[in-house]
């Protein structure tokens, strides 16, 4: 039988070693033991999976509340899209914004088996002021 329970919950890679040695206990002995567990006035113990869970994806690198780093407008961004009635496909402002994509710059359209692919055209113009802006600054 293993060890009694820890008094003070695990984390990160502490916590995954913990899961491979356990990995042959039910999921609440598992917990139990990495010590995600309260005990009541009774002196019943009540496992925290909830609080177990939470702990083993952020130890595996998966945060689940993103909600800090959201500025709470809008929708957030699920990098999938669906056909409208009318045939066209939007692609919003937050793609956009986060691939640097600045109005007026132009895509061709590659049209692959069961994908698209959108490849920047730069204009001979836009080239022309980058380098005149470039030799301004040297």
């Amino acid at each position: 039988m293993p060890k009694t329970a820890t008094t003070k919950p695990l984390k990160g890679k502490a916590l995954l070693q913990e899961l491979k040695k356990y990995a042959h206990l039910p999921r609440r002995e598992t917990a139990k033991l990495c010590g995600y567990y309260t005990e009541t006035k009774n002196g019943e113990i009540r496992v925290n999976l909830t609080e177990f869970y939470d702990a083993v994806l952020a130890a595996r690198g998966i945060e689940l509340d993103a909600s800090e780093n959201k500025d709470s407008r809008g929708r957030e961004a699920t990098y999938r899209v669906s056909v409208h009635k009318n045939g066209s496909i939007v692609i919003g402002s937050s793609y956009t914004q986060a691939m640097g994509l600045k109005p007026g710059q132009e895509f061709e359209i590659k049209l692959g088996y069961k994908h698209i692919h959108l490849i920047l055209v730069e204009k001979p113009e836009d080239t022309q002021e980058e380098e005149e802006k470039n030799e301004a600054v040297a």
